[in-house]
């Protein structure tokens, strides 16, 4: 959690709560100005006394209300008329998640940038690809790096489209139904940064808190899915002798007390527990309020606040992760090049520039392999005699396929050659470089845009903040 969240708590809030109603009152004439003034100059004085070393911040506004009138009498609960704990709490609620939503993307456009950052510092590199956890094709390391990005950037698309339900302000809906007292709650919601008031009184005091809360915690849940993918896919390096993705950095790494060669990927263990940890808040967010009638508390309660402080963590962990990633692209080529990866390229060719039934050039191409790996051989030291050998014998099997290779050895040595295999991808959002290009100036501009987005939502929160800081101030004298 940074700094700034612990002194942004729910006292924090509950005070801005106070400041929100003593203007609001004021202004419409339910407190006189002259007890509005007190009760004002008196939450100052409780806000600088919490500042003290060892001060108490109360989380339940039963304790925070009595400092209040302690220094202003009866006459300051003047300020509580039309307001319950009930819409209190809500409110409350959703400032702490709102915090938490722009810090969070805020991190995630970070690590978008540096996934980023490095697919261009990678783009051309060649490394192997999975399916069923074995090698499938090859690819770009930076080919990869922007499918990983692709996966964060719907997050970030999440938890945009979420802000404007959870920037929609509870304050003055009372215990659901309002009261007879004349609550401005458009300037409530003003006042404190919202968008706008929950329209339905009930909805906002009594059922937002459900879906929204679950809402904000579901989309930090699929981007804690996405990351430990990616956590996974570069821990798996750490089985391989010659791992091609490294951390390059030691506070990434641990030594073993006992194994003198090893460096364990500690940082990976910590992300991986910490997306685990996060998927887990998010259940317990959908848990607390389920089968519960509206009304009670269960479903205000921290979870999904929770869910997002554990995201800070998680991304501060990845972005780390992510600065100290390094490609040995030597390492990378040489795994693809000791596997048969490229095998499926030589029955697309044989079909593309032969004429070859795709099914006749893939059977050659698996027997290819079952030689291949028999004889304990590389794609590279594959007999050339012997592919004609099995190339007639697989088109003796099929009427009308002519039982000569269609291809000189230079061609079928290029057909196998992982470099010219991903040269040759034609297909949208391949690894090819016109494609790469295209999708990384996409990703450029997308991460832009959200930048530009978050910089525009903390910009009128600020002015939201000085606005209301400039009526109390006026207020308090």
């Amino acid at each position: 959690m940074t700094d700034d969240l612990k002194t942004r708590d729910t006292f924090y809030w509950l005070c801005e709560l106070d400041k929100a109603s003593t203007v609001m009152t004021v202004e419409e004439g339910i407190a006189p100005r002259e007890v509005g003034a007190r009760t004002a100059a008196a939450i100052v004085k409780v806000l600088a006394d919490a500042e003290a070393p060892g001060a108490e911040r109360p989380t339940d506004y039963l304790q925070v209300e009595p400092l209040v009138r302690r220094l202003v009498g009866p006459d300051s609960s003047r300020i509580h008329s039309g307001r319950s704990r009930q819409d209190m709490l809500p409110t409350v609620y959703r400032l702490l998640l709102r915090d938490r939503l722009v810090l969070v993307h805020r991190a995630l456009g970070e690590l978008r940038a540096g996934l980023l950052a490095r697919a261009e510092q990678y783009g051309t590199a060649i490394v192997p690809a999975y399916t069923n956890g074995v090698q499938a094709q090859p690819t770009t390391f930076g080919h990869l790096l922007l499918g990983y990005e692709a996966t964060l950037r719907r997050s970030a698309d999440r938890l945009a489209a979420a802000y404007p339900r959870l920037n929609a302000c509870p304050l003055g809906a009372a215990a659901l139904a309002t009261s007879s007292f004349p609550v401005d709650r458009e300037r409530l919601a003003e006042l404190l940064g919202f968008d706008e008031p929950v329209s339905n009184s009930f909805d906002a005091a009594q059922l937002s808190p459900i879906d929204v809360g679950f809402e904000v915690a579901s989309a930090a849940m699929a981007m804690a899915l996405s990351i430990g993918t990616f956590i996974q896919d570069v821990h798996a390096q750490y089985h391989h002798a010659r791992p091609w993705i490294t951390l390059d950095n030691t506070d990434l790494l641990s030594p073993s007390t006992l194994m003198p060669q090893k460096r364990n990927p500690v940082a990976l263990n910590r992300a991986r527990l910490l997306a685990s940890e996060v998927i887990g808040d998010g259940v317990s967010t959908a848990l607390a309020a389920h089968n519960v009638c509206s009304g009670l508390t269960d479903y205000k309660r921290a979870e999904a606040q929770r869910t997002l402080d554990r995201t800070l963590a998680l991304l501060a962990e990845v972005n780390a992760i992510v600065a100290g990633l390094r490609l040995d692209e030597q390492a990378g080529l040489a795994e693809v090049r000791s596997d048969y990866s490229t095998t499926s390229e030589l029955a697309n060719v044989l079909q593309r520039d032969a004429d070859v039934p795709f099914h006749v050039g893939h059977r050659f191409a698996s027997a290819l392999v079952t030689y291949g790996r028999g004889a304990q051989l590389t794609v590279e030291r594959l007999d050339f005699a012997e592919a004609l050998r099995l190339y007639r014998e697989i088109a003796g099997e099929f009427s009308g396929v002519s039982a000569e290779l269609p291809m000189t050895e230079e061609e079928f040595r290029a057909a196998l050659d992982p470099v010219s295999m991903v040269a040759s991808y034609r297909g949208l959002g391949g690894p090819q470089p016109a494609e790469f290009q295209r999708m990384l100036a996409a990703a450029q501009e997308a991460l832009r845009v959200d930048t530009g987005w978050l910089d525009a939502v903390a910009g009128r929160l600020g002015a939201a903040k000085d606005a209301m800081e400039a009526s109390f101030a006026a207020l308090a004298g």
